[in-house]
């Protein structure tokens, strides 16, 4: 294992990459919206079409696949006091199954037992189904009042028997409706379970009377019946692999039958990778959520306490990554060594990711551009028309594109629209109300949706910026006119750090999935911060180091650098037909005039960064370990096995549970941008077979917020971090 205080000393020099040369002004990307340049620009977005050119170092790249299985990319949430969130416990707070035993038994007193009925149901539907069917009746009875989720029992494809199932529960459980769901298969059905709404023993959201209420208000995020003694929120650890954070939350909440909005987390996660965050859930028993362990795939729920607060967008101090380079080819090991050791003494250049504009073949900095020049029906368009160059021209996506384009019927199209389309689907279902009135549409989509357009374009001039920064005055020191936050008393030049947005506390967590691969959800850094302009005292002095400058994401309330820096700010927004300082229309949420702006550190180190070379045979098996596999490793193998028995873990079930969540999880599509949806298929690598020895580079890091992961991988292989790239060195 290498530490980061056993680096070798190596001079640091600029490399640029192969366009960043003299000429910088001849590489700008500007955006117009004529039919050409859509068309250019409708491809997979590049590292160069968003100003990411250079890196800090002058050592050679090596070849190194990053993500070629998800487990490669493990990423751990660090909360603001450093924590580092890992799952270590998937069992509920003993404590808090003894007092809702007790609870349960005074709600349950009146109730009727419904024994004698589920043991003739055992017999004619088996063991697997019968401990559902009594789990779900003892839900019912555990005085929940709301979200009580419906259960899927195992397939049948016998229609005889079915038919005798349903009319077992029209005659001995009459609170109960059943229907049929597709099976695992074409000839096979499954049978549905839920309450019955109209029932005499419903508890859900109508079955109160406001008078009988009082004065409480109705809160769907949880339950009536909650004690004092306990925090009103219930925090745990989420761990998903190879799903993004709203999905795994819209499967959880779905199997509680509690909404989105009950959850509070800090950040989105990467989707294709193995992550552990904290999440909140408003008065929801640890017990309950626990139970949905053996349920859920590629999710896991643990590590449970109760809090009164719930976690808002923000609330994290950055993310913990543990990233493995398979398939590295490189000169000699030294080369690997040398490029390993200089990330970890130097850092990287803080661009903004690929991520950050999509991975649709309209990059979403376009349409941020044409927002800010109020051009609302080029900017609809952008969002609902085919897009050339898609590669998945035959998909349902595609087809609706095309036919709206065609037809100019709403209503049809809404029809062939997949409902995760939530920006599309928005804007149609505006304009079928208001015909023409493109702004309205726009507002109808999730604001974190139209926040994430303009903030790709203020991304799109800062990564250009940062660029000629390192181009034109290198990597090691401070020059005249840079930017840098301000130390000790010195306030000569002064602005404040301030929010991108001013009213970016919003926590309007719909649709945050471009968020992918950043450390952390994408608020601005150290907003409290001042920043001033560096002065020939300060350069003389020395107060300042390269670690300090920052640069503006522009704004109506930042000061730009005084050197030749602000020229790109402007001259490639004025190419764009955009100014930074007066705005074309009174719009103010899409008005570079009324966002305030924020800096960002032109330089991130990694912390507490460690690497490892390992050798490997399969490219299949994991190299490095989830909190998930620490836990099985833990417990004995006896005591597992005798546990899964205990609760009815047989082989029989566990395909019967896994069946049930497959069911579930496909009835639930999460409401995500376009642009993340089309990219899905590329997540899938192709399975690689056993070969000859091969070397890997384990790498372990800390990065602050808003940080991006891939550009401290890009700065070590000196690739591009795109998924069409790494996709082909398979």
């Amino acid at each position: 294992m290498y530490l980061l205080n056993s680096f070798s000393a190596l001079k640091p020099k600029l490399k640029p990459y192969f366009l960043c040369n003299s000429n910088f002004n001849s590489n700008y990307y500007p955006i117009t919206t004529t039919k050409s340049s859509i068309t250019q620009m409708a491809t997979k977005v590049d590292e160069s079409n968003v100003g990411i050119f250079c890196f800090i170092s002058n050592l050679p790249g090596f070849r190194g696949i990053l993500k070629q299985r998800y487990s490669d990319f493990i990423v751990n949430e660090v909360d603001k006091e450093g924590n580092v969130a890992h799952l270590t416990s998937l069992d509920a707070p003993q404590e808090e199954i003894g007092e809702e035993t007790v609870t349960m038994t005074e709600d349950t007193a009146n109730t009727k037992s419904y024994a004698s009925e589920i043991e003739s149901f055992r017999s004619l539907a088996g063991d697997s189904d019968a401990k559902h069917l009594e789990d779900f009746i003892n839900q019912i009875n555990s005085g929940v009042e709301d979200g009580i989720s419906p259960i899927v029992l195992s397939p049948d494809s016998d229609k005889s028997h079915r038919t005798a199932m349903h009319n077992f529960f029209k005659q001995n459980f009459k609170f109960l409706v059943t229907d049929v769901v597709d099976g695992p298969d074409a000839s096979s059905k499954c049978i549905r379970v839920r309450l019955n709404t109209g029932g005499q023993r419903n508890k859900g959201r109508h079955s109160k009377k406001r008078k009988e209420r009082g004065d409480k208000p109705f809160d769907s995020r949880g339950s009536e019946n909650w004690s004092e003694n306990n925090g009103k929120f219930l925090r745990f650890h989420l761990y998903k692999e190879n799903k993004d954070t709203q999905e795994a939350l819209g499967v959880i909440g779905k199997m509680l039958g509690i909404q989105p909005r009950s959850f509070g987390f800090a950040g989105t996660k990467d989707k294709r990778a193995v992550t552990t965050q904290r999440v909140t859930a408003f008065k929801q028993h640890a017990s309950r959520l626990a139970a949905l362990n053996e349920r859920l795939i590629g999710i896991k729920v643990g590590d449970f306490c109760y809090v009164k607060e719930g976690l808002l967008l923000g609330q994290l101090m950055g993310n913990r990554f543990t990233i493995t380079l398979r398939g590295v080819v490189a000169d000699s090991d030294d080369t690997v060594k040398a490029s390993a050791d200089a990330l970890g003494r130097l850092g990287f250049i803080n661009y903004f990711g690929l991520q950050r504009f999509g991975s649709g073949s309209v990059p979403t900095h376009l349409i941020g551009a044409a927002l800010f020049r109020g051009e609302w029906k080029a900017a609809v368009s952008m969002i609902l028309d085919p897009r050339e160059g898609d590669i998945l021209v035959l998909t349902v996506i595609a087809k609706a594109r095309e036919y709206y384009k065609e037809s100019n019927d709403i209503e049809g199209t809404l029809k062939q629209l997949p409902r995760h389309l939530v920006a599309e689907r928005a804007i149609l279902q505006c304009l079928k109300k208001c015909p023409g009135n493109y702004l309205q549409a726009l507002k109808a989509v999730p604001r974190t949706l139209r926040m994430m357009y303009i903030h790709s374009y203020q991304s799109y001039l800062w990564n250009h910026a940062a660029s000629l920064r390192v181009q034109k005055y290198g990597t090691d020191q401070v020059v005249l006119g840079d930017l840098v936050y301000c130390k000790g008393d010195n306030t000569e030049n002064v602005s404040g750090g301030m929010l991108e947005c001013e009213d970016d506390s919003n926590n309007d967590a719909d649709d945050s999935n471009h968020l992918d691969e950043i450390s952390g959800t994408d608020l601005p850094e150290e907003r409290n911060n001042l920043v001033k302009v560096v002065t020939a005292e300060d350069i003389h002095t020395g107060n300042y180091t390269i670690d300090d400058v920052v640069l503006p994401m522009p704004g109506s309330r930042v000061i730009y650098p005084s050197n030749d820096i602000a020229n790109v700010f402007h001259d490639l927004a004025k190419k764009d037909a955009i100014s930074l300082l007066e705005s074309v229309h009174s719009v103010k949420e899409f008005s570079l005039t009324s966002i305030t702006g924020s800096y960002r550190r032109v330089f991130q180190k990694p912390l507490d960064f460690e690497w490892e070379l390992l050798s490997y045979t399969d490219g299949n098996i994991p190299l490095v370990e989830t909190d998930l596999e620490k836990i099985a490793k833990s417990k004995p193998v006896k005591k597992a096995r005798e546990e899964d028995l205990a609760n009815g873990n047989d082989k029989n079930n566990l395909f019967d549970c896994t069946k049930q969540s497959e069911i579930l999880e496909n009835d639930m599509k999460t409401e995500t941008d376009d642009n993340e949806v089309e990219g899905e298929q590329e997540d899938v690598l192709p399975r690689v077979e056993s070969q000859e020895p091969q070397m890997a580079l384990k790498l372990s890091f800390t990065l602050p917020a808003s940080c991006y992961a891939t550009m401290a991988i890009r700065e070590l292989l000196k690739t591009s971090t795109s998924v069409a790239y790494h996709k082909t060195l398979n």
